[in-house]
């Protein structure tokens, strides 16, 4: 059996792990799902007629705020998801878990692997389920077929990202509740990006910075997407975004385990 084998057949056993945690501990995958729709609920039926009040193609254009609302937070639901895998491999870290795995015969990415690919699985599954809310609160998407499949991939591409960088955070972490503080950050950068409201609404040096940030070029091209929207260039800029933040989240994940390995 080759080596690339090996790794496969290790990292397989790490994601059942992962996966077997995760029904077991139910609570950290519920609140993936739970912050999101707490979120939809908030700001579609508190604050939604009046953030509506000055977006175009809501209730006083014809259109409906959940329309604007629901593809800013679908992205957040990716960005909670970091969350648990934070948490998951600074509890392994801190539970000593990990020197144990690594006296054993298995390959040494197994172990970020599994997490990081078992996140994934669960974040996505989230995903899906406040999808299916926001359906039944009155989201009317027109995305056709292949763009269904192309938001799938733009989301499963996100969320490798933000998950090789929480996997980055926990094993930096000196413990799991400091592990769940540090990517808080990352749950609330959308809120300074077009998720609520449009970044041409707010005053000039916060416009700056929610349109040169990270999640407003893929909140657009979801919600172009979904909705038809124009999404310009934000396609290639969310592209380039989310392929240089799983590269570079991989590579410091990576090295932060092998300095941990050697150290």
């Amino acid at each position: 059996m080759s080596s690339m084998s090996y790794a496969l057949r290790d990292s397989m056993t790490m994601l059942r792990r992962n996966l077997k945690h995760a029904q077991r501990y139910p609570g950290l995958t519920l609140s993936i799902v739970g912050t999101p729709i707490v979120l939809l609920l908030l700001f579609n039926y508190v604050f939604g007629s009046a953030l509506a009040a000055g977006i175009s193609g809501t209730p006083t254009g014809g259109g409906s705020y959940i329309d604007y609302l629901a593809p800013g937070i679908i992205l957040m639901t990716a960005t909670a998801g970091a969350l648990v895998t934070a948490v998951g491999v600074c509890t392994d870290k801190t539970e000593g878990i990990v020197n144990r795995f690594r006296t054993m015969a298995i390959s040494r990415a197994s172990f970020l692997t599994g997490h990081v690919v078992g996140s994934v699985i669960q974040t996505l599954v989230s995903i899906a389920l406040v999808v299916g809310v926001a359906l039944l609160m009155g989201f009317r998407p027109s995305a056709t077929f292949l763009e269904w499949i192309a938001i799938a991939g733009v989301l499963t591409l996100l969320t490798l990202a933000l998950t090789w960088l929480a996997a980055g955070i926990g094993l930096v972490a000196r413990s799991p509740e400091s592990a769940s503080n540090i990517p808080l950050p990352l749950q609330f950068l959308p809120f300074l990006g077009s998720a609520i409201v449009p970044t041409d609404s707010m005053p000039a040096g916060l416009r700056w910075f929610a349109e040169y940030q990270p999640f407003t070029p893929i909140i657009e091209t979801l919600r172009g997407l979904l909705m038809g929207t124009p999404i310009g260039d934000s396609a290639a800029i969310a592209l380039a975004w989310c392929v240089g933040l799983t590269f570079a989240g991989y590579l410091w994940a990576r090295s932060v385990f092998a300095h941990g390995a050697t150290g």
